[in-house]
């Protein structure tokens, strides 16, 4: 892999990275259900493997009963 592929590739990773930290960081400040699962689907497009039923348990009891009903189409 040619230096320059690989720094880009890894440009995008730490980016990554820094995205779902804020958004986690704005996830845990929510109030809304709603808002919360917007930022779950935020977080599911950046990276569609990240664990969301693991941050799911991690939220407020407030917020866990308006994700947890809804499902995703």
């Amino acid at each position: 892999m040619a230096y320059v592929e690989r720094k880009n590739e890894l440009k995008r990773r730490r980016h990554r990275r820094w995205k779902i930290r804020k958004l986690r960081a704005k996830l845990l400040q929510c109030q809304d259900p709603q808002e919360a699962e917007a930022i779950l689907q935020k977080i599911k497009k950046l990276s569609p493997l990240y664990p969301l039923d693991w941050l799911r348990q991690q939220l407020p009891a407030h917020l866990q009963r308006g994700t947890s009903s809804q499902g995703t189409p």
